[in-house]
């Protein structure tokens, strides 16, 4: 566990020495993944699906805010569209206009949620956006994960359904057929039920006073997805792969341990209970201290020694106009009269 925790000391010391460079590469790769992933969704538009093209928005992306992102990659749909029918595109314009009213409406700050919620179900662990919404966000990030969820059903249903968009048909019909799509689609409408009950969860519980919330939470939270998940798989129509969902809730439960150790990291060990007073209250504060590691600073003084100069150096190197030492006469003090010499002076004056 120390060594843990000097690792996490050191990439934190890491971060915030670096921020600078290290949030605009991943904001690089963040954009490489959506994009990649919505090309090789839809990719009805040769033009746009070109690893060129995508290098070139992902490094917009990663000098830019993060909302360029949300609009270059809804832009990127409604183009896909476009290569299929001119109404499929109208309606994914008019689709995402409703959506981005409600988004920033509500949540305008969490369009994270918004981008990795397509991201999340292309790697098979969607349950880990509702719970890292509850963990670090609050229940207006449901918005914005729900938002993620229609964009990705919707889609799901363009490339399914693109043969019979390509065709002859009505235009009237092939809204009529893109919205029914849309709103009878059960599994699509059970997943934002399963993403708001497991973001509110997760919050309500994370913000206990009790030990652990946060674990707890996250314990939670994946179980309440895969009930949710599994009875409306009974109840409704809506044929779920139980094996998958148990998967996906496991990885994101383990997604989210490893986000509460790098976010959170207390130790609930030496927790205490403190009581404080003023004039008109009574406090009752627990105290968590967080999990932090002293690290040990190494400083290595270097002692230079300089060398004896020489005897011949010494004498050269001294100055010429340098006095020298006058040697003095010994006086034998035996044979001096001080009688005799002082009767002098006085004669003298």
């Amino acid at each position: 566990m120390t060594a843990l925790l000097e690792l996490k000391q050191k990439m934190k010391n890491f971060y915030g020495e670096h921020d600078t460079f290290i949030l605009p590469v991943l904001k690089f790769l963040l954009a490489i993944i959506t994009f990649r992933g919505i090309n090789a969704s839809l990719g009805f538009m040769h033009k746009l699906d070109n690893i060129f093209v995508v290098l070139i928005l992902s490094i917009l992306c990663s000098v830019l805010p993060l909302n360029l992102m949300v609009i270059l990659g809804l832009a990127l749909i409604v183009a896909h569209c476009y290569a299929v029918g001119v109404e499929v595109a109208g309606f994914a314009l008019l689709l995402i206009i409703l959506l981005m009213i409600l988004f920033l409406r509500f949540s305008s700050k969490d369009n994270l949620a918004l981008i990795l919620t397509p991201v999340a179900f292309g790697l098979r662990v969607p349950a880990i956006v509702p719970i890292g919404c509850g963990l670090l966000r609050g229940p207006a990030s449901a918005i914005s994960a729900d938002c993620g969820v229609i964009i990705y059903y919707f889609m799901n249903l363009v490339k399914e359904k693109a043969s019979v968009l390509k065709g002859e048909t009505d235009i009237m019909q092939k809204l009529k057929f893109l919205l029914d799509g849309l709103v009878k689609n059960q599994n699509m409408w059970l997943t934002v039920l399963a993403f708001t009950a497991v973001i509110i969860l997760v919050y309500v519980i994370r913000k206990m006073a009790v030990d652990y919330s946060w674990r707890i939470a996250i314990v939670v939270g994946a179980v309440i997805y895969i009930v949710t998940m599994v009875a409306g798989g009974l109840f409704l129509d809506v044929t779920n792969e139980m094996a998958a969902v148990i998967i996906s809730a496991v990885g994101s439960c383990i997604l989210g341990l490893i986000l509460e150790f790098f976010v959170l990291g207390v130790d609930y060990s030496r927790s205490e209970n403190l009581q404080f007073e003023d004039d008109e209250y009574v406090y009752y504060v627990k105290a968590v201290p967080k999990s932090l590691v002293t690290q040990s600073k190494r400083s290595i003084k270097k002692i230079q020694v300089e060398p004896e100069e020489r005897p011949e150096r010494r004498n050269a190197s001294r100055e010429p106009d340098e006095e020298e030492d006058i040697p003095l006469e010994k006086v034998d003090f035996s044979e001096f009269d001080f009688e005799e010499k002082l009767e002098d002076s006085l004669k003298d004056l």
